[in-house]
This record gives C-alpha cells, sequence and structure tokens, in this order.
C-alpha cells in the first residue's frame, strides 16, 4: 500500500493572485493523488471559492507538521518566513514560488508553478539547510522570552523621537556603547534582507556566520561585525536610555524591552531546510534579484599559463 504524500501549502490568500495559484497547486496535488494541507483559515477562504477541494487537509487539525513531506509556498519573502514559523521543528523542506517582487529565498516564479509543482511531485529536488538564531531576552538576569530566527533578531527604539542606548557585546566581553536607532543580529540568509539595507556585508549562505549591524549609531566605531557560528552576541539596553526598546524575530514576532533588557543571540540547533530545484552559483542569484549590471563581462581567461 502506497503511503500517503501530506504536502502543506502556505499562500497568501487575502492576494487574488495568491488564493489563485493556491487553488491550481491544490488541483494540480490532488490530480496526482497527493493531499494538499492548509491551515483552517486558509482552507475556508480556498473552499469558499474552490469548493471541488473539499478533501484538502487542515494542519493540526487531521495531519501534525511531522506528517508534512514537503511545503509549497506562494508568495514573497514573508510568506516564505510564516511558513517557517508554522513548521518549526519539522523536517518537511520549504519550497517557494515567488509572487512578491524580489522573493531571494524563492526558487521560482509564477510562470513556471505548473512545472515546479511537477518536481516536488517527482522530488526533484536538493534540500539545503540554513543556520537560525537561538534568542533569549533577560531583565534583571530573569529569562522572560525566548524565540528564534531565520532571517534576523532586531533590538530597536520603541519611540521614533528617541535613541536606545545600548553596549553591544561578542562572546562575553564588551565591544562598544553607542546611542542608535538598534542593532541587526543576522544569519548569512538574512544578510540580503534588514541586514543588507542597514548597510551590512553580504554573506554567501554557505559560510556560517552571525552579523551584527548597527542602526544609525551615534558613535566612531559602529561597523557591521561578521563574527564565528560558535559565538555570542549579546545587545544590552542601557539603564541610563530614556526610552523602551522593543526586539523583533524576522519582523513577526515581538517583545518589549524594557530599560536594562539583555538580549542574547547564538546559533540554534535547528536549520530550516529549504528545497533547492536551480542549486547555481549563489551569485547568479544576486544578479538575478537585484538586477545587477554584469554587461561587458568577458570572464576568466583560460589559455595555459593565464591567470583565472
Amino acid at each position: 500500500m502506497t503511503a500517503e504524500r501530506y504536502i502543506l501549502v502556505v499562500a497568501h490568500t487575502g492576494r487574488e493572485d495568491s488564493l489563485e495559484a493556491a487553488v491550481a497547486v491544490c488541483r494540480q496535488l490532488v490530480s496526482a493523488g497527493a493531499i494538499p494541507v492548509l491551515s483552517l483559515d486558509e482552507r475556508q477562504e480556498m473552499i469558499a471559492v474552490a469548493p471541488d477541494l473539499e478533501s484538502t487537509l487542515v494542519l493540526g487539525g487531521t495531519i501534525d507538521v511531522g506528517e508534512l513531506e514537503l511545503v509549497i509556498v506562494l508568495g514573497g519573502d514573508g510568506t516564505i518566513l510564516r511558513a517557517a514559523e508554522m513548521i518549526r521543528d519539522c523536517t518537511a523542506p520549504l519550497l517557494g514560488v515567488n509572487l512578491g517582487h524580489v522573493g531571494f529565498l524563492a526558487e521560482s516564479e509564477r510562470k513556471d508553478l505548473t512545472t515546479t509543482v511537477e518536481r516536488a511531485l517527482a522530488r526533484d529536488y536538493l534540500v539545503e539547510e540554513r543556520m537560525t538564531l537561538w534568542v533569549r531576552a533577560k531583565v534583571n538576569s530573569e529569562v522572560v522570552y525566548e524565540s528564534w530566527a531565520l532571517n534576523e533578531v532586531t533590538v530597536e527604539k520603541a519611540s521614533p523621537e528617541k535613541m536606545l542606548e545600548v553596549v553591544i557585546e561578542v562572546d562575553g566581553r564588551p565591544l562598544s556603547s553607542f546611542g542608535c536607532d538598534g542593532v541587526v543580529m543576522s544569519t548569512p540568509t538574512g544578510s540580503t534582507a534588514y541586514s543588507f539595507s542597514a548597510g551590512g556585508p553580504i554573506v554567501w549562505p554557505s559560510l556560517d556566520a552571525l552579523l551584527l549591524v548597527p542602526l544609525n549609531a551615534h558613535a566612531l566605531f559602529s561597523r557591521p561585525l561578521v563574527v564565528g557560528p560558535d559565538s555570542t552576541l549579546a545587545v544590552e539596553v542601557l539603564s541610563r536610555t530614556h526610552t523602551t526598546g522593543v526586539m523583533w524575530c524576522d519582523g513577526r514576532r515581538t517583545f518589549d524591552l524594557p530599560s536594562g533588557a539583555r538580549v542574547v543571540v547564538r546559533r540554534s540547533s535547528t536549520p530550516v531546510r529549504l528545497a533547492r530545484l536551480n542549486p547555481g552559483p549563489f551569485t547568479d542569484r544576486l544578479v538575478g534579484k537585484f538586477n545587477l549590471p554584469i554587461h561587458g563581462w568577458r570572464g576568466p581567461r583560460t589559455n595555459k599559463g593565464a591567470a583565472e
């Protein structure tokens, strides 16, 4: 007897194009004998426009995350981050189809949707693990919040008109204190997200590292830092600050930070797994996603004795 194949479909069903794509994917999965799984809210929205998909199942209802084979995500990077949150601690990989703008984490575009689902059904993909962050917030030595992030953890000022006074720490040693708008602590995956917008370096995802990028710091020493994967980063909201802070994990999960709070970030033991259809060089992905100008490039010289 053939085992059932449960494939979670995650979409931004509040958008018409995303809802249409989700309906098309679910119908293609059903036709191939696989069973689409949806969140309760997304299933209700889909059934309202496609009653023929009544056979879809609800995640957390009859199907647990541990039973999923794959997650097909329809949307931009924000939708992929939401899907990663939905299946945290599950080994099913995420396969992103970009319906947004840049869609850096996505593997294919809307025009390739049918082919993408065909390859998913044929298990014609590679799985790449991306490191994630573990984060803990403490107040007066008491742990008040724990979470994780695929892209970044940020400590930001809560009041737009006031600076946040912080001290940053690496491996248990203080490095510098300054007033700022905030601090971004990122993975290589997140180096093309908020960290990139804040002036941080792009780090190839094949490299395990942690990034720390100050946001508009009033200090002579406020350069982005790249440290090893076994390092620990920390940000303390100084008691002399005149405003409170707020911590964000992937821009989705948030926690208010009072004066004196301490945020500690290190590598998580649980990675996120991405399904890759086109495992080409990361350089090509950068060029494609950011539409970088490469006209005039002639390639490395290959004649004998010439340098590459």
